[in-house]
């Protein structure tokens, strides 16, 4: 399985001697955006938000083991996905006033979190990850958007491959739409160049170093690249 969205620390954890991900795990993005708000941003008091499912509660894990006594304890909160009312976590931020608030799960409760957020008085920073990294989440959220910080381990998608991806699609590109078009290529030079069995397909991948749109592909024993990336985006 090659996966261009699956970010969870344990997939690579299991032995599995056919698993490639085409992007950084949470165990990278967790630490890179927590020493991105205390140490680039130089935030004193985060409040970390789950969702209580696996990649929440995993990814907000790794954000408070780095942030350490950034993470106020007593804001330490989880929700559950499908939720549309989270007064009870506003007033439990709106009680700390925290410099940041990092909700780790997905678009689809950050918008409507983010509106009562800033609708229940909370001015600081609104932060949140890949899950959330999508057009929809500006969408629903609207004006409350503006200004939200988005940690991703997915490349943006520019230049050409933009051009030609909207061109095709009527769209502008996904998320994740960069590595699954570069995994995709991948695999597809493999059988080009006559990989055409599991085994030899499987060993070509395990082998294959080479640049992509997204980034340079490479990956170790366990399937994870050999170098990562995290980028972080704004809100306009």
């Amino acid at each position: 399985a090659a996966t261009a969205s699956a970010t969870n620390v344990t997939l690579s954890e299991q032995g599995w001697k056919t698993f490639f991900r085409g992007l950084a795990n949470d165990g990278v993005q967790g630490p890179s955006v927590a020493n991105y708000l205390k140490n680039t941003i130089g935030d004193k008091k985060v409040c970390v938000v789950d969702d209580s499912t696996d990649y929440g509660t995993g990814l907000a894990q790794a954000v408070r083991e780095t942030l350490g006594p950034v993470a106020v304890s007593d804001c330490n909160i989880s929700v559950k996905k499908g939720d549309k009312d989270f007064s009870a976590a506003v007033t439990q931020v709106k009680g700390q006033s925290p410099d940041s608030v990092f909700y780790s799960g997905y678009y689809s409760e950050a918008a409507p979190f983010v509106q009562q957020l800033r609708d229940g008085g909370y001015t600081g920073k609104f932060v949140s990850a890949d899950g959330t990294k999508d057009p929809e989440f500006v969408k629903q959220a609207g004006q409350s958007s503006k200004d939200a910080i988005l940690s991703c381990p997915c490349g943006p998608a520019t230049g050409s491959f933009a051009d030609e991806y909207t061109k095709k699609f009527s769209q502008p590109p996904g998320t994740y739409s960069t590595e699954g078009y570069d995994l995709g290529t991948i695999l597809l030079k493999g059988i080009d160049s006559g990989a055409v069995t599991r085994p030899a397909l499987l060993d070509y991948v395990k082998k294959y170093d080479g640049q992509g749109v997204a980034r340079k592909y490479q990956w170790t024993d366990k399937g994870e690249l050999t170098t990562t990336l995290i980028w972080i985006y704004k809100v306009q």
